[in-house]
Order: structure tokens, then sequence, then C-alpha cells
């Protein structure tokens, strides 16, 4: 089907702290609008200051999807996004609104917009084997034999991604393929019409917006909300609250580190997280990235993805 004939998307990406969320709702008080969070860590509740969640006022000015949807014990994988995510898109068209989509999970977006390699189904033997060796050996060593012949996948991973080096690994070893291949191989008619915008910011200009935000997010509570998580029985044994912040936020609440090394430690690997993020989206060559030098511009930078978008 040709592009124009497909729903129009407006998708924001960039990497954490760079201002996707204020460039969303810029926009969408522009024109008719509905915001779709392709956050993995903001769809569930009791998540909020450590994702740095839109406030309940911004919430209330402009309709949003995927925030608060689901309890911490609940996996929510990336190819259920996809599929949920384009039963809201068409949704929204339906009414006359512009669907933004809105995050930094690279894996939500490309679910959402290009849909999924599915890959082989599991093989039994190869899959029991590397869970074996996972439990026993640990992810670092399995990811660690995932760089050798896939570095690509890899690089997009982290040792609490379990699951998904089992994955990869599973797939290379059947199909003696990297996944990554597969994926880039993986051709489909188009869903929408996905117009890609990202936010770029100076490398220093960005690790200093990082490192404000963890002072911030402490100084609004963040270790409290770390608190409530415990009273309700939630922990970093939840894979949703495997995230920069939630973890180094438990292990200074178990008196692992002390509370200096927590802030640093948060902020470090903050930054690269956000290393990663951009890694992934500059292979995108859809994306028209729109430069920021201060949290001013973005009113002007909605204007220009306005005119852009047309």
């Amino acid at each position: 089907m040709e592009l124009s004939l497909l729903p129009t998307i407006l998708v924001i990406v960039g990497p954490t702290a760079s201002g996707k969320t204020s460039l969303a709702l810029d926009i969408a008080r522009r024109i008719p609008s509905e915001i779709i969070s392709a956050d993995s860590r903001q769809v569930y509740k009791f998540l909020t200051i450590g994702t740095a969640k839109p406030t309940v006022d911004e919430l209330k000015q402009v309709k949003h999807h995927f925030i608060d949807e689901i309890l911490p014990d609940r996996h929510f994988s990336a190819g259920e996004f996809g599929v949920e995510g384009r039963k809201r898109i068409h949704e929204i068209t339906d009414k006359g609104r512009l669907p933004i989509v809105a995050g930094g999970t690279g894996l939500y977006i490309r679910s959402l917009v290009d849909g999924l390699f599915s890959g082989p189904g599991r093989e039994v033997e190869i899959r029991e084997e590397l869970e074996a060796r996972m439990e026993s050996e640990g992810a670092d060593i399995l990811l660690a034999e995932l760089r050798l012949v896939d570095p690509e996948a890899a690089a997009r991973m982290l040792p609490t991604n379990g699951r998904r080096i089992i994955r990869a690994l599973e797939v290379y070893y059947v199909t003696g393929k990297p996944i990554s291949q597969h994926h880039d191989e993986h051709q489909r008619e188009p869903y929408f019409n996905a117009v890609f915008v990202g936010l770029q910011w100076g490398r220093n200009v960005l690790y200093e917006r990082i490192n404000l935000r963890v002072e911030a997010m402490l100084a609004a509570g963040f270790l409290d909300e770390v608190r409530g998580l415990l009273a309700l029985g939630y922990d970093d044994r939840q894979k949703s609250l495997q995230t920069v912040g939630y973890k180094e936020a438990f292990a200074f609440l178990r008196n692992e580190i002390e509370y200096d090394r927590m802030v640093e430690l948060m902020k470090q690997n903050t930054r690269r997280f956000a290393k990663r993020q951009l890694t992934w989206f500059r292979k995108d060559k859809r994306i028209r990235w729109f430069e920021a030098r201060e949290a001013g511009e973005m009113p002007g930078i909605a204007e220009r993805v306005l005119i852009f978008l047309k």
C-alpha cells in the first residue's frame, strides 16, 4: 500500500533526558493528538519519579497511552506493545487525531512500526542447555559469547536481559545467522506512514542534563518511591525493576553501597544507557534529527517538526 494512503504517525526518539516528553506535549497542544509512550518502564504502575513520567497536569492536558497500565510483576514484551499499540493508533486516527509515539525504547518502536522478526520456534534442547548455562555460568558469560557471534545484538543488551540473550544465542545456533541479521532482512508492508524525528544534544550538555535529572529525582522523593515499592512486595527480582536508577536505589536501601556511591552510579549508568540508545537510533536512517541547545528551544523545535510533518 502507498504510504500516502496509510495512517500518519509522528515518532519522537532520542536518549533519556533529551526532552521527548516536552516536545510531544508542545506538538500535542498545537494539533489534535494523543501520545503513545514508547518507554518500557512508564507502562508500569508505581514507577513514576524514576521513569520521569508526565505530570498529573500533563496527563490531563493530553491523553496518553501505556502510562500506569500494569503492575510491576507482570512482564510486558515489545511484541505485546507492538500489537496493542497498533490497535490504539487506529483508534486515535479514527478520531481524527495524530498519534504521537514518544520514547527511548528502540525495540518497542521497532515492534510498533515495523513488526518483529519472530524467528524459528523454540528448540527445546538448545534452549534448555542455554538456560542451564545461564543458571550455572551467569549472564555475563553468555553475553560475552553473544558478542563473538552477534556483536550488534549484544551491544543492545545488558546482563539483566537474560531472556533476550538466550533467545539471540538460540536463533544463532539454530539458523547459523545472527538475530540482528534476521532483523535487518525482515521486511513487510508498512503499517503506517511513520515520520521519525529525533532530539540531539551535544554530549556534554546531555550528560549534564542527565546529572541534573538524577539530582531532581532524588529531591522529588525517589527513595521514598522505592521504599513504597518494597512495602508493596516489589524489588529488583522483578524484571521491570532491573532498571537504571531503581537497581542502584535498592542496593543502597539494602546497605550494599553508600548514598554518594548510589548517586554516582545512577548518573554513570544513566549516561551509559543514553549512549546505547543513541547507538541504536543512529542506525535508523529514517530519523530527521533536530539539534537542541537549551530546554527553552522546545516550542521552536515543535514548530519546525510540524513543518517537517507536512
